[in-house]
């Protein structure tokens, strides 16, 4: 009778995952499995309703974990040219997900981004003095983070998403074309200021955790501290190529090659790093998880 009762028990978790083809819904799959989590990606488009609910009453979820949505191709530039299709993915599609997770009682993640600040007088660059969670955003120079300031807004009115805000994110797999430190490393010229970053090998592990705690609200998701374009390169430099030259330029000769702006800001990571004390600074995960194992071979993200 006991191994009867088990079995008709709904699983303690069961995560119901979209953006199946994306860096981070991969990786999500990735810990969901070596954790032992059950899980399934949605087949559902976010914009349609009717989808959604489909997949949710196919897969059961306990949590929802949201990982789609459009930064462009081959960078945010894209969505400049193709703003009806940013706005069905990053704003409607968003709210509906989270309006039919509200309507079934259930946890949305939401993976998102930090790119809705910019240095200014209050946060002055280099200052140490971070954006917090609470401040209100000061930018929307690309059409990309007008969007991603529009929905955050608006998910604020529902109290069952969990916001989680990225930035420049950064993994161990140095084959990946959408890692920072690639990108930059194939870039002719650089900007060299200071930025918060999201060491993906760290904090995707601890998204997880995040759901399993059923945290909610928002929350800056970043490393502690802030890493300039040079200090990265020259770490590349130290374990990847010795050979490894860069050359530098200013923010107004980096718009003379850019259809939109970008944000450079320090987002404060205070709430993060209290809930989890372990959490290295930008600089210790660097290391630890994108140079020291790629010092010899280039190997894939390790969760």
């Amino acid at each position: 009778m006991a191994t009867s009762t088990k079995q008709n028990q709904k699983p303690s978790l069961k995560f119901l995952i979209y953006g199946r083809t994306g860096w981070i819904g991969g990786l999500l799959g990735k810990i969901c499995e070596e954790q032992r989590i059950p899980f399934e990606y949605g087949t559902g488009r976010l914009e349609d309703r009717s989808q959604l609910l489909a997949d949710i009453r196919n897969v059961k979820p306990t949590h929802v974990l949201n990982a789609a949505g459009l930064t462009g191709r081959p960078n945010v530039d894209w969505c400049e040219f193709n703003k009806l299709e940013t706005i069905r993915g990053n704003v409607i599609g968003t709210l509906n997900l989270a309006d039919v997770c509200k309507e079934h009682g259930l946890l949305m993640m939401n993976y998102t981004s930090g790119c809705i600040y910019n240095y200014d007088d209050a946060h002055p660059l280099g200052s140490g003095n971070g954006f917090k969670e609470s401040d209100n955003h000061n930018y929307a120079g690309s059409f990309f983070s007008k969007t991603k300031s529009m929905v955050e807004e608006l998910l604020k009115e529902y109290d069952n998403v969990c916001n989680l805000r990225m930035r420049l994110p950064i993994c161990s797999d140095l084959s990946n074309p959408r890692n920072i430190v690639i990108k930059i490393a194939r870039f002719d010229k650089v900007v060299n200021i200071p930025n918060s970053i999201s060491i993906l090998d760290e904090l995707i592990p601890i998204s997880v955790e995040m759901a399993k705690r059923n945290l909610k609200g928002i929350w800056n998701f970043t490393n502690p501290g802030v890493v300039s374009h040079n200090e990265i390169l020259e770490m590349y430099k130290n374990y990847i190529d010795p050979d490894f030259k860069w050359v530098n330029f200013s923010l107004e000769e980096q718009a003379k090659v850019l259809v939109a702006p970008r944000c450079n800001n320090e987002l404060d990571t205070s709430k993060l790093k209290k809930e989890f004390p372990h959490l290295l600074s930008i600089k210790e995960s660097l290391i630890k998880y994108v140079f020291e194992p790629n010092k010899k071979t280039s190997s894939g993200c390790s969760t």
